[in-house]
């Protein structure tokens, strides 16, 4: 591999068989066009629209309902009500897939951003003259011309530098823009932050001009590169994808098991074969939450809405549920973590006033307003807080001369007229480079030779700033009654005045979001392009960086094997000078301890870590759109506290899924009322209508109502769920005991009424205890630990309401004749209704004992 940057300017012309003054001949062009291809940036064939769309059939759960569907039509066939349930089972089927399909096909609008940050064209020295073509045609060899403004089109070595700085921040991360020159790299392991002499595709030239020499073109420039890890990066499955395959997985296998054992036993009784196949029919469909997907897609759409009014703008509505389960979660720095503007914070001199040091700042600079490079806005910003206008400034201290800043000098200077026959040279720049320059100072209103122990203390307070992250400015100036002709009369005997410390500075909200995620249980880490100090330096302001922890370069990294990194992964909070491919390693390591991992970035270089994360959070008003296209969250407000909100309603709507789950116990009681009635041989005491019905008003309405539960008081300061399923061990509790309460009343119900008047009112007051026991059960599930009358009503209007449509419907069949008779009820007498009462009010009684007595589960 050719390391450019470590090669000389002539030796790249040399070994990329290049004329520099004449530049590249059409032929050669052509030639190089069909060996390299166009500087574009090529994709995998997409997807159509109907392929995806039958790959959301591809899921167990949904086979389960598929064949759901199929039975609730062959018993509603058999018993002459037609096929209304399969119909609508298909229909949530088809209506999830669309949605599904739609999700994915944004995912893969990716690639098409990444191609709309190639430059339309370029000025380049081909046929010995300037020419403008193009970005496409671009080839390795051609000579361009870069000016102020310009897109950088392709990788290039930079050949010439006239004060030339590029803002890479959407490629490195680092925040302000880079100082651009032509010599050769020592070091051949260069990471591409600090490959200066380089300009990478998608770049923006921020100030001065230059030239360079085409290296990379199309994918194997760094942009390519990043396409190509879109590209080859998975698809993360989610966690609640994950959890509702291994929870269909388990109905399905249990469902089919207990079905045969009915049917065997009912066959060993000598029942009719038709009789028992319908009852097996029945149990199948009464086992499978038809409605659950359903419920699950309406529940997550929900909590999309909310989290708008919130900032966030959701693209796939399962990562709502998986920010609820974030363990880990990897911000970038700049524009996240930060505010992405520099700002003046601290002002030093012993030797002149602060206004005196902002002037000399606001005189010597090229920037208007928030316009120009943003160290130089900085000043200006702090300059206009305490009254000093650039503009006023200019009109009666116009700029006569000045000497434009350049990497040799790392200096900048102008004169300005300050009266008739005075001239005020003011002179900005690093503070080694100031001081050679300066032989004066001001002590007690009297200029004097500055001594080598104010050098000392001078050297000792920048160095104080620079271990605070702040990109330090040293100011210098002096008046004289001419202007000189040659800057190094300009520059020299200078007075010095004093420095200012910038810093793009940290987001309040984002010191509290920190605090909130740690309370959390959740682990913030820091992973940015830029420098390793002003990485620490920001960390430690903002929380996520504390003692104990460690940081971590990307060279670092580098040397490190997956082994090693992975037993110290937790060690490290922040890591400085990552490339796009270590953010993807990061990611990776953490998921691959068992962690949810969120992702936050704004950038190109962000792009294939907010894909491979769990959920990426891409910023929605700095972010490039190919970071917004890759991640499944958008910050509309750039803020990082704005993740916190969302991983709460993640955590809320987690909750509430939970609770329609253990709500599977009402499933398990009809399982439990079908299976001991079979093996005791005591008939039927729901046909398949009757569970079809049951099912239809109580899995639907109370399902959707208690997924609108408010969220509990404390969930943001309890550690993530890491469950890799719904059913963990105290799920399973409640289901099993809360499933026997509950086939336990229609059971007793069934009995008492087969003694009193004979198997139709049994199956009628089976059918009455069972929904009213169902409908009371709801509100056991409100919470785990708190009784059920410590819950407001008036926080859940929407269970309130579609409690009572459930209690209507099941009247209706009941109290209605027509109906009474077509679900071959019969009329119940007063003391039977208040039997059927009394059962239907146990699960509220035992649940509350079973959480008074600490047994009920958390």
């Amino acid at each position: 591999m050719t390391h450019y940057y470590h090669q000389s300017v002539n030796e790249i012309y040399s070994s990329l068989g290049v004329d520099p003054q004449q530049g590249l001949s059409s032929a050669q062009a052509q030639e190089r066009l069909t060996k390299y291809g166009t500087n574009t940036l090529s994709s995998k064939k997409k997807k159509s629209f109907i392929l995806i769309f039958l790959e959301q059939f591809k899921s167990s759960m949904i086979i389960i309902l598929i064949i759901a569907a199929i039975i609730s039509g062959i018993v509603g066939t058999m018993e002459g009500d037609g096929m209304f349930d399969a119909y609508i089972i298909f229909g949530i089927l088809i209506l999830n897939a669309f949605l599904g399909a739609w999700q994915e096909m944004k995912v893969q609008s990716s690639l098409d951003a990444l191609k709309s940050l190639s430059a339309p064209q370029a000025t380049v020295i081909r046929d010995g003259g300037p020419m403008v073509i193009p970005a496409a045609e671009l080839v390795p060899g051609d000579i361009i011309i870069i000016e102020t403004g310009n897109i950088i089109p392709a990788d290039i070595r930079i050949t010439q530098a006239y004060n030339l700085k590029v803002q890479e921040s959407a490629m490195t991360g680092e925040s302000v823009p880079v100082e651009k020159n032509s010599e050769p790299l020592p070091d051949e392991n260069i990471s591409p932050g600090d490959r200066c002499n380089m300009a990478f595709s998608s770049g923006i030239v921020t100030y001065g001009r230059g030239k360079g020499v085409v290296i990379s073109t199309g994918m194997e420039t760094e942009v390519g590169k990043i396409a190509q890890m879109l590209e080859s990066t998975s698809q993360t499955i989610t966690p609640m994808k994950k959890r509702l395959e291994h929870l269909g997985k388990v109905i399905g296998i249990s469902t089919l098991a207990i079905c045969a054992v009915i049917f065997t036993i009912g066959i060993i009784y000598g029942n009719p074969l038709l009789d028992m196949f319908l009852t097996a029919v029945s149990l199948a469909v009464a086992a499978i939450p038809e409605g659950l997907p359903a419920v699950s897609t309406i529940v997550l759409a929900i909590g999309v809405r909310r989290l708008v009014k919130k900032n966030a703008i959701i693209r796939t509505l399962p990562s709502v549920e998986t920010l609820g389960s974030a363990t880990v979660i990897c911000s970038d720095k700049t524009g996240t973590l930060t505010q992405n503007r520099m700002t003046v914070i601290e002002t030093y001199s012993e030797f002149a006033t602060e206004e005196q040091i902002l002037t000399i700042g606001v005189a010597c600079n090229d920037a208007h307003g928030n316009i120009g490079d943003p160290t130089e806005t900085a000043i200006l910003k702090m300059g206009s807080q305490i009254g000093i206008d650039q503009n006023q400034y200019l009109v009666s201290h116009p700029r006569v001369a000045e000497i434009p800043f350049d990497s040799s000098r790392k200096r900048m200077t102008t004169v300005n007229k300050i009266a008739s026959d005075i001239f005020r040279i003011n002179v900005k720049g690093g503070l080694e480079e100031i001081l050679e320059v300066c032989k004066y100072t001001v002590f007690n209103g009297k200029i004097q030779e500055i001594t080598p122990s104010q050098i000392e203390t001078i050297r000792h307070k920048n160095k104080n700033m620079a271990q605070n992250a702040l990109r330090v400015l040293a100011m210098a100036y002096k008046d004289i009654d001419f202007i000189p002709s040659y800057y190094r009369a300009m520059e020299s005997d200078l007075i010095f005045a004093g420095m200012v410390g910038m810093i793009d500075p940290p987001r309040q909200e984002a010191i509290e979001a920190v605090k909130s995620c740690k309370a959390a249980g959740i682990k913030p880490i820091m992973i940015t392009g830029d420098h390793k100090i002003t990485a620490l330096a920001i960390a430690t302001q903002i929380g996520i960086f504390q003692e104990g922890d460690m940081a971590i370069t990307g060279k670092e990294l580098q040397e490190l094997t997956d082994d090693i990194f992975e037993a110290t992964l937790r060690s490290y909070s922040v890591y400085a000078r990552i490339a796009p491919e270590q953010k993807v390693r990061i990611v990776k390591a953490w998921q691959k301890s068992g962690n949810i991992v969120a992702m936050t970035g704004d950038g190109v270089n962000d792009a294939p870590a907010l894909k491979q994360a769990d959920i990426g959070a891409a910023m929605g008003i700095v972010g490039t759109d190919v970071a917004k296209d890759a991640a499944d969250m958008i910050l509309t407000d750039d803020n990082f506290a704005t993740i916190v909100s969302a991983v709460g309603e993640g955590r809320r709507i987690y909750d509430n899924i939970l609770k329609v789950i253990t709500k599977l116990s009402t499933n398990v009681g009809e399982l439990f009322l079908l299976l001991a009635t079979s093996v005791l041989n005591l008939g039927t005491p729901l046909l398949p209508i009757h569970i079809l019905w049951i099912n239809l008003i109580t899995d639907s309405f109370p399902a959707l109502a208690l997924s609108m539960d408010p969220s509990e008081d404390n969930i943001m300061n309890r550690p993530p769920h890491k469950n890799g399923c719904f059913l963990s061990n105290s799920v399973v509790w409640r289901i099993f005991y809360q499933g026997l309460v509950i086939g336990a009343i229609p059971f007793a119900a069934f009995m008492i009424g087969i003694h009193t008047g004979g198997i139709g009112l049994g199956q009628t007051m089976a059918f009455a205890s069972l929904v009213g026991a169902q409908l009371v059960h709801v509100n056991n599930l409100h919470s785990n630990t708190r009784s059920a009358f410590t819950f407001n009503p008036a926080r859940n209007w929407y269970l309130v309401g579609a409690l009572a449509i459930s209690a209507a419907l099941a009247l209706t069949v009941l109290l209605f004749p027509a109906l009474r008779e077509a679900f071959h009820f019969v009329a119940m007498d007063r003391q039977q209704w208040w039997i059927v009462t009394g059962l239907a009010l146990v699960p509220l009684a035992v649940v509350e004992l079973f959480k008074l007595l600490g047994i009920n589960g958390k």
